[in-house]
This record gives C-alpha cells, sequence and structure tokens, in this order.
C-alpha cells in the first residue's frame, strides 16, 4: 500500500485527534476512513453534477458514483433535482 503524508493545520490536527478519541481509532486508520469518505461523497457529487447537467444519463451517474440504479435516484430525488427528461429518459432505456 503506498504511502502518503501530508501537512495539516494545526485547527485540523485538533480536530482529527478527536475523532480519533471518539472513534477509538489508530491515526492511519482514521484518515484512510476519512479519505475514503471524502472521496466517495465527492464521486457522488460529481455524478449528481453531472447528471442534471445532462451530461450522463441515470445508469452512467450511477456508476460513476458507484452505487445502485436505485440508491442513486433515491439520492436524485432527495437533490430535489428533476430526474426524468426525454433525453434522460431516452438514454436510460436505450442503456438497458
Amino acid at each position: 500500500m503506498p504511502t502518503i503524508s501530508t501537512r495539516v493545520p494545526e485547527d485540523l490536527e485538533a480536530e482529527l485527534e478527536a475523532y480519533l478519541e471518539s472513534e477509538r481509532l489508530d491515526r492511519s486508520t482514521a484518515v484512510r476512513k476519512l479519505l475514503s469518505e471524502g472521496l466517495e461523497a465527492w464521486r457522488t457529487e460529481r455524478a449528481l453534477e453531472r447528471f442534471a447537467d445532462g451530461d450522463v444519463s441515470l445508469i452512467k451517474a450511477a456508476e460513476l458514483a458507484d452505487r445502485s440504479v436505485w440508491e442513486f435516484a433515491d439520492l436524485v430525488a432527495d437533490a430535489d433535482d428533476a430526474w426524468v427528461s426525454g433525453d434522460h429518459l431516452e438514454a436510460d432505456l436505450d442503456e438497458l
């Protein structure tokens, strides 16, 4: 497994220390967990944006977010974005 090192501001380090204590994790495990969760959130946000902009279909956006189509449809509904349009519907039906 590759190693990543970074410098962080003192306030962020203090917050990390509080997280370590609260979650009872060692530093490496905690940083991996937070990085993984942050990247998952970023992938989901990016997929939602691309879907809302009409760049990708619902199915493709779900793939980009690494979610099932149904999970992603729920996220779209929660985001209050209109998710059924003629273009999206045709593209999704073609992919099926």
